[in-house]
């Protein structure tokens, strides 16, 4: 059965893994849950990220043998909702980190958060409201 408990995990391709952990990690504040060892040819490099004791996960995978170009549209979101303020400090490490502010495909995110844009092109939303 699912319910909150469940644990989700949203897997994508990222070009360059080091990049990723730099804006997820060092940017968001995720923590780097598991990653794989050295090269084991045909295997998939790994990065795992989300919040410690979190019942979800980001997989950022690269195939150094067999890359995947990422190829994310304008709508392809990952959304926080913060329920406060954006705080300009979390942008600004978000963007040091490698992230670009871009506008968002629907206003209705520009009216209520800051969305930018990760080192593979995928789209964070920091939003002010709350969820539910």
């Amino acid at each position: 059965m699912i319910d909150s408990s469940t644990h989700v995990r949203i897997a994508r391709p990222s070009r360059d893994l080091v990049a990723a952990e730099r804006f997820y990690v060092h940017g968001l504040g995720l923590s780097v849950l598991w990653r794989t060892g050295e090269r084991v040819p045909g295997e998939h490099d790994l990065l795992m990220v989300g919040p410690r004791d979190g019942a979800w996960h980001f997989e950022l995978t690269h195939d150094p043998d067999n890359p995947l170009q990422p190829t994310p549209t304008v709508d392809d979101l990952f959304v926080v909702y913060l329920g406060e303020p954006v705080d300009a400090t979390l942008v600004d490490r978000l963007t040091a980190a490698g992230g670009t502010r871009v506008r968002a495909h629907n206003p209705y995110w520009d009216e209520h958060g800051v969305t930018i844009a990760d080192p593979d092109g995928y789209r964070l939303v920091l939003c002010v409201r709350t969820w539910g």
